[in-house]
């Protein structure tokens, strides 16, 4: 059973618009990586980034501290 993201949340519609923009985002984790890129797609539990080289990194949504707009 197929269970679809909650566009009504805020967080999901600003990580939607941020792809469709196709806007470059910084990404902190847990592990005090920082991660930069554009951000492919997302799911209940994922966020694929796709990094400098174009090599996606699939990174759980549990390890994300925050997720910003580059300037």
């Amino acid at each position: 059973m197929a269970v679809e993201l909650d566009t009504g949340l805020p967080s999901v519609r600003q990580i939607q618009t941020i792809i469709r923009e196709e806007k470059e985002v910084e990404m902190k984790l847990v592990t005090g990586d920082l991660l930069t890129g554009k951000v492919r797609w997302q799911d209940h539990h994922c966020i694929c980034v796709l990094d400098q080289h174009d090599q996606p990194v699939i990174v759980w949504r549990q390890a994300i501290v925050y997720v910003k707009p580059k300037l």
